[in-house]
């Protein structure tokens, strides 16, 4: 095994995001706002993204994996300088100086996040170009360059380019007396350098490589036998070999058809990244469709924020570009090879089994297989009879949330339906059945939040598709968006109205539950449905309810009684009783939680932490968080489930939901977080936190400066993954308990 910089057997690790300085234990009388307390958020987001780029670096990992994690790790990093650069950057510019917690400036911030990305960049251009791309032409896809193409290769292209791709362009030449060309954000474009004569001056032109053609052109040969260029699909089998040049490239070979009569100097791809942090007045519900669509355009001709060119573009090219998007030398990155690498989806799509690994299909949940879904009491009989909890994407989407909306859809005893939108899928199965409830003459109400970020034109649709179909719609609490992901039913029975609920930790949306890890109690339990009605008439009503009974909801007491659980522990720790926090999560970045954290870890409370991304927390520090652990797991899902456990002296309580550890969710958002209380479902809860506990090939240990080294097994121990584990778990191939013997034999 070799590690991502070639050292052989050397350990994984990903930079540390503190100072070097950085003192390795504290003052017991430290003052709590002290910024060597705290780690940095933008630098622990882009550490995260390290975490998902080694999984391309991997060369264990089979390949089309290692190309699809390429493809993953540049769309992470566009939204992070879209909104966390493009934010630092808004600051900057309104002159703000105020630090951070953990004491930088937000120029300072930005100074060490560009810097930091740049070898991300370098990483990635080079895990490509000097890795994938041989390993890929070995296995009989090849991407060659241009120049690489037989001269009848060369010539089919160029009549192809001529046909299907010429017509779609339109160059947009700059020069002095004209304005610049608009650059929209992340389109792919070729600056063109031309002249009139060997002497005459330069001219610049923006060409957009068009969207809507193959990116990777698939080589035809001029017998006409070979594949068709408008395919996208990379599909040969093992020994087929498929040829492909990129789409730029065969732009750049006939500029000649698009600028005739000129000299073509010099033809760089470039790539602009614009600030999605847009002003926005999200306190105004009134007229909030206008003003989100305002926002829509905004983004389109917001501040750039970096800049990718290639890193032989002319120094002209570099000139214009500077100067006419009005960014720094820090804020633009030479790229080796091609830029965007989005376009390794289509690579990891190939049907190539050999290439890939073993394809997953979610499972029906045990207790629901067996439902009629011709009878949609029975799903409802199911619920009734004890709480279920849904792991996707290891039980089916399809089977169990979207099948529990159908059913109340469909039941003539069904009297209401409500549900919290955060994002859904384009074509979405949960929409249909509330449009279909609606048309049966239930009452249906939905509650779609439209600042979900990028996600706003689709939930825009969605908002006028409901409304013209007589559903209900609102747009959530004024001043405080909707996080929260909930459905109430409300359905007639013989002896009583019944509720049946659904508070989970994922979006109501089909796509992403086969990729992302999340958890959704289902239940009959009426304390629960009494608290979701009150939540839901302060969505759609003028209330506002406080008094829930065991719903945790921010912003009204869920960071109250996170804060009232961790100081229990640290109570019980005090008096000598066994004392224990478990918390997974997506991000841990509000202060006073790290505080008490800290607070509870000098107390003597065992701190177990899941942490998927930015964790300000630094673990392991002497008279500080000795007793703190921090893992983060990154494989083939996206672990997004929020799970609190904590142990009360044995009296354990458990809780899933929305919410993370993140001051915009504890008090600028509304979130539900359910407890969990079947004993079943509280040691399905243990064995999914023990199974990840005991990964030791993708989970990742954090030390004190917020480095992170990946486990690796001991000698003589198997490897275990928990993605797989989970898998086998779900399949009947092991169960829980002979996963957790073997969890015990790793500890």
């Amino acid at each position: 095994m070799t590690s991502e910089d070639g050292e052989a057997d050397a350990p994984a690790r990903t930079p540390p995001v503190a100072p070097a300085d950085a003192p390795a234990s504290f003052d017991a009388g430290a003052d709590e706002d002290d910024p060597a307390w705290y780690l940095n958020r933008e630098l622990g987001e882009l550490s995260f993204h390290h975490r998902v780029l080694h999984e391309a670096l991997d060369d264990r990992n089979p390949l089309l994996e290692r190309a699809k994690f390429l493809a993953i790790f540049t769309g992470n990093v566009d939204e992070f300088f879209m909104k966390r650069v493009g934010g630092l950057k808004q600051q900057i510019d309104a002159g703000v100086t105020a630090p951070s917690p953990d004491g930088r400036t937000p120029k300072e911030q930005w100074s060490a996040v560009l810097s930091r990305a740049s070898d991300l960049f370098e990483r990635q251009d080079r895990c490509f170009g000097e890795a994938v791309r041989p390993a890929l032409a070995d296995a009989g896809i090849e991407i060659l360059d241009h120049g690489d193409l037989r001269e009848a290769e060369r010539r089919g292209l160029r009549s192809y380019f001529e046909e299907s791709v010429l017509p779609t362009l339109t160059p947009l030449t700059f020069d002095s007396a004209g304005s610049f060309p608009f650059i929209s954000n992340l389109s792919l474009s070729v600056a063109v350098l031309t002249r009139d004569t060997p002497d005459g001056d330069l001219r610049f032109s923006r060409v957009k490589v068009p969207p809507n053609r193959p990116r990777l052109v698939p080589v035809a040969d001029v017998t006409g036998e070979g594949a068709d260029p408008d395919r996208s699909d990379v599909d040969g089998a093992s020994g087929d070999a498929r040829r492909f040049v990129f789409l730029e490239d065969v732009l750049c070979a006939n500029l000649d058809l698009l600028f005739p009569n000129v000299e073509v100097v010099d033809a760089s791809p470039f790539r602009v990244t614009r600030n999605a942090e847009v002003g926005r007045n999200e306190e105004v519900a009134e007229g909030l469709i206008d003003t989100i669509e305002d926002v829509l355009r905004q983004r389109r001709f917001a501040t750039v924020v970096r800049l990718e060119l290639d890193a032989d573009a002319h120094p002209f090219v570099r000139e214009v570009l500077l100067e006419r998007l009005d960014v720094s030398e820090s804020e633009v990155y030479e790229r080796s090879g091609p830029i965007d690498k989005t376009f390794c989806f289509a690579l990891a799509d190939a049907d190539r089994p050999d290439l890939r690994l073993p394809a997953w299909t979610p499972r029906p949940h045990p207790r629901l297989a067996d439902v009629d879904s011709d009878d949609p009491a029975s799903l409802f009989a199911e619920v009734r009879a004890g709480d279920l909890l849904v792991h996707h994407p290891y039980h089916s989407f399809a089977g169990t949330v979207q099948a529990f909306l159908s059913a109340a859809a469909s039941d003539p005893d069904v009297l209401a339906i409500k549900a919290t939108i955060y994002r859904t899928a384009p074509d979405s199965g949960v929409i249909r059945a509330l449009i279909d409830a609606a048309a049966r003459g239930k009452q249906v109400a939905v509650v779609v939040e439209l600042q979900a970020r990028f996600d706003e034109e689709n939930n825009l649709r969605w908002v006028r598709r409901l409304e013209e179909e007589g559903v209900h719609v609102a747009y959530g609490t004024e001043g405080l968006k909707t996080h929260a992901k909930t459905a109430l039913v409300v359905r007639e029975e013989p002896d009583a109205v019944r509720l049946y609920s659904h508070v989970a930790t994922g979006n109501y949306h089909s796509e992403t539950a086969k990729t992302y890890t999340d958890l959704g109690l289902l239940t009959a339990d009426r304390t629960v449905g009494r608290d979701l009605v009150k939540l839901f008439n302060v969505f759609t009503g003028h209330a506002r309810h406080t008094d829930y009974e065991k719903l945790l909801v921010a912003p009204e007491n869920l960071r109250d009684a996170f804060v009232r659980l961790v100081r229990r522990e640290a109570d019980h720790a005090r008096a000598g009783r066994e004392a224990r926090i478990v918390a997974k999560m997506n991000a841990l970045e509000d202060p006073a939680m790290v505080r008490e954290l800290y607070a509870a870890s000098r107390a003597g409370v065992d701190v177990d932490l899941f942490v998927r991304g930015v964790c300000r927390l630094r673990p392991g520090v002497e008279d500080l968080s000795e007793t703190v652990s921090v893992s983060s797991v990154v494989g083939r899902f996206l672990e997004h489930s929020r799970v609190f456990y904590f142990h009360n002296a044995g009296a354990s309580d458990y809780y899933v939901g929305s919410a993370d550890w993140m001051t915009r969710n504890l008090d600028r958002r509304v979130e539900a977080v359910a407890p969990v209380e079947d004993p079943e479902l509280r040691r399905e809860l243990d064995a999914v936190l023990r199974v990840l506990s005991a990964d030791n090939r993708k989970r990742w240990v954090m030390d004190s400066a917020g480095g992170y080294e990946r486990r690796r097994p001991a000698d003589g121990e198997d490897e275990f993954v928990a993605h797989d584990a989970l898998m086998s778990l779900a399949r009947g191939d092991a169960t829980r308990e002979s996963l957790l013997d073997g969890e015990s034999s790793r500890q």
